[in-house]
């Protein structure tokens, strides 16, 4: 490789900084790359009551609840397959299926093990901040975009029925 072609390369603790920085304004503080102040995952869910949460989309789509336990399913899923290197089949519609109205109690569970699954994640790439194929790269970048379509549907959403 030419050293044109290595000095054009990013390095690999500089793309770290930068998905660490887009997960963070995913989920907890907003910084201005692409959503508005006070719209993170955390910072919507901390507004969203049991109630709300139990609402179907759409009327007649998953609940909010089904949409953040999904979120967490994602997560847990792709920090075990970057772990193990095993790619197991999932069934990726029975949070669909199952979560529905959910109680404060249940709400509150449901948020919580989102927070321990994006916590697992950023543990992941500290414990492997090699970022050696496409595939890692592309699993980094899709952790941001899936949760980024889940946090727009919860948000328009909730100006459905607030």
């Amino acid at each position: 490789m030419s050293s044109q072609v290595q000095a054009q390369q990013i390095q690999a603790d500089e793309f770290t900084k930068a998905l660490y920085s887009l997960l963070d304004e995913t989920f907890d503080n907003v910084q201005g790359y692409y959503l508005d102040k006070g719209t993170s995952m955390f910072e919507t869910l901390a507004t969203v009551s049991a109630a709300d949460a139990s609402i179907p989309v759409g009327g007649k789509c998953a609940t909010l609840a089904a949409q953040v336990k999904h979120v967490a399913f994602y997560l847990d899923v792709l920090e075990h397959t970057v772990r193990t290197q095993q790619f197991e089949k999932q069934d990726w519609g029975k949070i669909w299926r199952e979560t529905s109205a959910v109680t404060p109690e249940e709400w509150e569970g449901i948020k919580g093990e989102l927070r321990q699954s994006y916590d697992r994640i950023k543990a992941l790439i500290h414990d492997a901040p090699a970022w050696p194929t496409n595939f890692e790269i592309g699993g980094a970048i899709a952790t941001i975009v899936h949760t980024a379509y889940h946090l727009g549907e919860i948000r328009q959403a909730l100006c459905t029925i607030r």
